[in-house]
């Protein structure tokens, strides 16, 4: 389990395909403090350390993970958010993240708040998913490329997200741009209660 807090942005110094599959190999500040078998958010997909060697690991991310989330259309040189499991006796500053990615979404609009940034960010429209819990709401959570975020202004199949500098200076939200697919994990505690009226 995750909590959206972003620690730091890994760059991606090399890419492997195998088969269907995709090795990614990283390197991050906390790489000495990695073990195998560890699970590390990316982008806010939870993918698993298979190799350590010296600055860089290496997690494989699967067919179904490359086909639901941005992953696929990483190259080398790629900042990518980064975030190791919580603590059970951490503090719960985002939000209860699982590191499932739902599915992806494109930014539409970039606009200029006096000193912060609002992000509107549009994805498929699909009304089952939606009843099943896919949705945002105002002031609700969202975990756009693994970060925390307050919804605003939420519609059918879009929402905005205000981003302060200090979250564009140390995420990957730097390098989004009208046009640049990011990743969506949904609120676990909508899907629940949507599941919880359908039964």
């Amino acid at each position: 389990m995750f909590s959206g807090i972003i620690e730091e942005f890994a760059t991606v110094v090399a890419l492997t395909k195998d088969r269907e599959n995709i090795d990614l190999t990283l390197t991050c500040s906390f790489v000495s403090e990695l073990s195998i078998d560890q699970s590390v958010a990316h982008n806010g997909v939870c993918l698993t350390v298979v190799a350590i060697d010296g600055d860089n690991y290496t997690v494989t991310a699967m067919k179904e993970t490359l086909d639901r989330s941005n992953l696929g259309l990483l190259k080398v040189g790629d900042k990518v958010n980064v975030e190791r499991s919580m603590l059970m006796n951490g503090r719960l500053d985002g939000h209860i993240v699982q590191g499932h990615v739902d599915q992806t979404a494109r930014c539409t609009a970039m606009e200029d708040a006096n000193g912060s940034t609002y992000f509107t960010f549009e994805y498929a429209e699909d009304r089952e998913m939606a009843r099943r819990g896919y949705f945002t709401v105002d002031k609700g959570s969202v975990t756009v490329n693994g970060v925390s975020l307050t919804v605003c202004n939420p519609t059918l199949n879009s929402f905005q997200v205000a981003i302060i500098p200090y979250t564009m200076e140390h995420t990957n939200f730097c390098d989004i741009k009208v046009g640049t697919v990011v990743n969506l994990e949904f609120d676990i505690l909508g899907k629940y209660i949507a599941r919880l009226q359908q039964l």
